[in-house]
């Protein structure tokens, strides 16, 4: 082969992107890094990280509630929404900055384009039409909301993307889809005052999750005043003197100022070139990928959201770094997918890693379940009525721990400690062995010793 511009073109710097450029530079690699929006990826600029922020701003209408039970005197708050979108924003490009820095610290060149590419070695800046020889290629585009379903004044709708930069807080929100990032919003919105209506195709939200803490959420959103419309979808939107007119395909309809779809996310693959080189994608655009993260053609690569794998921030860094040290490390190194905690930043938020009590029983003969639902203690003064759930749910046969969810304050970090506990396959008497650390929420995970129900599968 002929001399080539570069070892690695990495066309995307979000977190994977970033992750993978850096540490291929670190084993030598001469690196460029393409990116077409803002360094930082979706999880930086208009995903995990802003919406965190928004999260917190949602969760001062309860603190403010909730200090009067504790004597304090609290007077009547305002909020006052473009202050908050304008401080997140000044986060997000502090980051943005760190991100380029870093990479520029490594050494890895970032070219502003879009990058496209044209073959198995060879990649197209869009801005200037160059070409770029490069030994490798990595796909790490991430994903792209979903407009869905394809009604009649569907570019009247917004997306996740475009939630964070509102000119003003709206007064009236339908939120489609039943998600996470439905759910998310949902309940920042109806925190801030919004007027929230939540419509989904399913009977419930957050399809996949433990069944227990689907109904603990709902519940929460429920009390927190976001209203449900299950079964049912917008069928047309149209914008009128009073606002957006959605019809619901149940024939209700309902006025609202804004409509935020959030029915899911497709790989961020189309007009990328990839059909072109003959990398093989799967139906909804993502790059089929073996356990190294390599495509069908063997200088091509993909990590992230953009390979249907496991849409999280943190797989696409360990997966980056994984492609960095089987490609340019010598060291092959696969990503593995199991036992991944995650959290979904309602309030309460939920925290979660390992099975479902579902998943368990359809993959184990014996389960067990040891669960408790109870009154945080903070909310003795302050009146609230959110209660804290939590289950362990265990396989009977071995005692190992198959999977810990949790509905309550500090959920999603309570989660992050409990993978290490699940990944290293303790059992429910390791749990039941540590002393209590009182008084905490988390001290129930190791003091719930009675079994609140076993299933047993009927020999056949």
């Amino acid at each position: 082969m002929t001399e080539l511009d570069v070892d690695l073109f990495v066309i995307g710097a979000g977190s994977g992107g970033v992750r993978a450029a850096r540490i291929a530079a670190g084993y030598g690699a001469k690196v460029v890094v393409a990116e077409e929006f803002r360094v930082g990826g979706t999880c930086v600029i208009r995903g995990c990280v802003p919406k965190k922020l928004m999260v917190y701003a949602s969760r001062f209408h309860d603190e403010l509630e909730d200090a009067k039970g504790f004597g304090w005197t609290v007077p009547a708050p305002s909020f006052d929404w473009p202050s908050l979108v304008a401080a997140k924003e000044t986060e997000i490009s502090r980051l943005s900055g760190i991100y380029r820095a870093n990479l520029d610290k490594a050494g890895v060149a970032i070219l502003d384009t879009r990058a496209e590419v044209e073959d198995a070695h060879h990649v197209r800046l869009v801005a200037d039409g160059r070409r770029v020889s490069a030994r490798y290629i990595l796909v790490a585009t991430g994903g792209r909301p979903v407009l869905e379903p394809d009604i009649p004044g569907r570019d009247l709708a917004i997306t996740s993307n475009e939630v964070f930069d509102l000119p003003e807080l709206p007064r009236r929100m339908l939120i489609v889809g039943g998600g996470y990032i439905a759910v998310e919003f949902a309940s920042i919105f109806a925190r801030l005052g919004t007027e929230v209506t939540l419509a989904a195709r399913a009977a419930n939200v957050l399809r996949g999750f433990d069944e227990t803490m689907r109904e603990g959420v709902r519940d929460a959103l429920e009390r927190a005043g976001v209203a449900f419309k299950f079964g049912t979808l917008p069928a047309r939107i149209e914008r009128t003197a009073e606002g957006l007119a959605v019809t619901l395909t149940s024939g209700a309809s309902l006025t609202v100022d804004q409509v935020m779809v959030a029915t899911g996310r497709h790989p961020h693959t189309k007009g990328l070139g990839l059909e072109k080189a003959g990398v093989a994608l799967d139906a909804t655009g993502g790059v089929r990928v073996d356990s190294f993260s390599r495509s069908n053609v063997d200088s091509i690569y993909a990590v992230g959201d953009v390979t249907n794998r496991v849409a999280l921030t943190p797989v696409a860094i360990r997966e980056g770094h994984a492609f960095a040290d089987t490609v340019f490390g010598g060291k092959p190194t696969m990503v593995d997918h199991t036992g991944i905690p995650t959290a979904v930043f309602t309030t309460p938020e939920l925290g979660t890693v390992g099975l479902t009590e579902e998943e368990a029983r359809d993959a184990y003969d014996i389960v067990d379940i040891y669960s408790a639902s109870f009154r945080p203690l903070k909310a003795t003064l302050s009146g609230r009525q959110d209660k804290t759930l939590m289950k362990i749910v265990v396989d009977g046969a071995s005692d190992r721990v198959l999977g810990v969810h949790i509905l309550g304050d500090d959920a999603g970090e309570m989660a992050q400690l409990l993978g290490i506990a699940v990944k290293l396959g303790a059992r429910k008497a390791d749990f039941d062995a540590t002393m209590a650390l009182h008084p905490t929420s988390a001290e129930e995970l190791v003091t719930m010793r009675t079994r609140t129900a076993r299933y047993q599968r009927t020999p056949t």
